[in-house]
């Protein structure tokens, strides 16, 4: 089924608070309680809401150190296999294929320099990267973990 303008409000408001009531939201779109709970059970079901999450403070957990980690590999290394190796690291918070030199570009968090060192060095032996080239966070200008496409969302 299509998101209408109301849906979009509906997921623009659980982006603001994920831990709103029904009812709250319903308030500010203009349904009842359990007209949400529909259209969120709804959004849930055709996979528009994929799950509901806590934003947490990386550093809070003490994750201090951000970098981003560019991957050269060799040969025809396919995307499934890089995501399986790179899968295998808790510190890599996010992975994805890109244009350019490099063939893949991973989002690393780690307690320090020497656990980043340490986790480079383990992601550097798997056997289809060539080399990696890294650039170490100084500080985050923009974060917008919750961002959401141009539109109507709330």
């Amino acid at each position: 089924m299509p998101v209408d303008d109301l849906d979009k409000r509906i997921v623009g408001a659980l982006v603001g608070n994920a831990r709103a009531t029904y009812a709250e939201i319903g308030t500010q779109v203009g349904l009842s309680a359990p007209a949400v709970k529909r259209r969120v059970d709804r959004l849930l079901a055709t996979g528009a809401i994929t799950g509901f999450s806590a934003t947490v403070d990386p550093s809070a957990l003490g994750w201090t150190t951000e970098a981003y980690v560019e991957l050269f590999c060799r040969g025809r290394t396919s995307p499934s296999d890089i995501a399986a190796a790179v899968s295998k690291y808790p510190e890599v918070t996010g992975a994805a294929t890109i244009t350019g030199e490099a063939d893949a570009l991973l989002h690393v968090r780690a307690a320090d320099v020497r656990h980043f060192e340490q986790v480079v060095e383990r992601i550097g032996a798997e056997p289809f990267v060539v080399r990696t080239r890294s650039v170490i966070v100084l500080s985050r200008l923009v974060s917008r973990p919750d961002i959401l496409p141009p539109g109507d969302f709330g």
